[in-house]
């Protein structure tokens, strides 16, 4: 089994910054959503053949039943979904909107771990969790009133957050026994696999062709966002009861929401309504970690 090498928070800290990165980065491509999800997760698999050639002999991977078989393929199923679903919302809404929204992740994994794994949140945390649903739900109407494009955004990125909750939840339960580098390269190497499938049968997207500016964010998308976002945050839900360590992930959306603002190339202002809401949601999470 991996060492505990680092404290989950520290490691936290470091991943949902990486993570941040990736809205602005998705928006400043003009790859189709799918293909874009595809190559992150197979830049990714390269990334990840480079540590496993490191980390050989460093031990045999554990033996996996059938049971732990189907579920790690279905976390790899869950996380192709959840990039496709989000990365598709990036082209109808903005990326404040689109990142806060996915970032409700947290209140359907506190629901799945009540039911699937016996971790129910305390009552201050449900209260948490309360607010951030609320904040979401402003930043939402505030785009239903902007049009109907912009809901259809915000409607595929919560679809993101659901299936994205099962691939945590899934997560939290098979790293309790599983070498955290044999568990990703299972699941990120499934998701890899249905994306480029999905990619290579859809008419209307092509893997290849694209300008050297598209190849350059795919490779840090893997990189950042992927290698050191989810990874890092695979590492810590061995340590951490899952929704505690989605509520960190709501700090994707202030950060994101920020460089897409201070990113010349983007120069996205959020509205006040997603100012206000991003700061119901921090509260949220201010009121759950206490």
């Amino acid at each position: 089994m991996t060492p505990r090498v680092a404290p989950p928070w520290l490691v936290l800290i470091v991943a949902v910054s990486a993570m941040s990165w990736a809205g602005p980065l998705i928006r400043l491509s003009q790859a189709p959503s799918l293909a874009i999800a595809a190559w992150r997760l197979l830049f990714s698999l390269a990334f990840m053949a480079l540590v496993l050639a490191a980390r050989r002999g460093a031990g045999a991977a554990p033996r996996l039943a059938a049971a732990e078989w189907i579920l790690a393929v279905a976390a790899g199923a869950l996380l192709a979904a959840h990039f496709w679903s989000w990365i598709a919302s990036l082209d109808f809404t903005t990326v404040s909107s689109s990142v806060v929204l996915v970032s409700t992740q947290p209140i359907f994994v506190a629901a799945f771990s009540t039911v699937f794994l016996a971790e129910r949140p305390q009552r201050k945390q449900w209260l948490g969790i309360g607010l951030a649903v609320a904040g979401a739900a402003w930043i939402g109407w505030g785009d239903f009133a902007v049009s109907g494009r912009a809901l259809a955004g915000d409607l595929l990125a919560i679809t993101a957050a659901i299936l994205v909750a099962g691939y945590y939840v899934i997560g939290r339960r098979l790293r309790q026994r599983l070498d955290l580098w044999t568990y990703i390269a299972i699941v990120y190497g499934v998701a890899a696999v249905l994306l480029a499938v999905a990619a290579a049968a859809h008419p209307r997207v092509a893997l290849t062709g694209y300008a050297t500016a598209d190849w350059l964010i795919f490779v840090a998308l893997a990189a950042g966002p992927m290698m050191l976002g989810h990874t890092g945050v695979n590492f810590a839900l061995r340590y951490l009861r899952a929704y505690l360590v989605n509520l960190t992930l709501l700090g994707e959306a202030v950060g994101a929401t920020l460089i897409a603002w201070v990113l010349p190339a983007i120069a996205e202002a959020p509205p006040v309504q997603t100012l206000a809401g991003g700061a119901l949601i921090l509260a949220g999470i201010a009121v759950a970690a206490r």
